[in-house]
């Protein structure tokens, strides 16, 4: 599924506010439109308009237990790290959403170098 015109515009105004803690470009992984620091993939756009982001384990298991997040599978295997975040009832809320637990995923992917 490709993801919508508003999905995009979203994961553009995170890349955008993330650039003070980045640099982060905006390329295509995993088929999808996403989020890369230093060549590592960050987040990406999931279906339905979800963002797909790596965090550390134990936010990740904490997020899908309270069911602000749902695991992200690939074939039979659960992804530890990603979890898929939802959009929320606005835009506003989404991109602050999506800001936040994409800062996150930042500050994961550079203390793991």
């Amino acid at each position: 599924m490709v993801p919508s015109e508003t999905a995009l515009d979203l994961l553009r105004d995170v890349a955008a506010a993330l650039q003070p803690d980045g640099p982060i470009t905006v390329g295509t992984m995993f088929r999808s439109p996403g989020l890369r620091f230093d060549g590592t993939i960050v987040a990406f756009l999931g279906h339905d308009d979800t963002l797909i982001v790596k965090l550390p384990r134990d936010r990740a298991a904490s997020l899908v237990s309270t069911g602000t997040a749902t695991p992200v599978t690939m074939g039979k295997r659960t992804m530890r790290e990603w979890v898929v975040i939802p959009a929320e009832a606005t835009l506003d809320a989404t991109r602050a959403s999506w800001t936040g637990f994409a800062r996150e995923a930042l500050v994961h992917v550079r203390g793991v170098r």
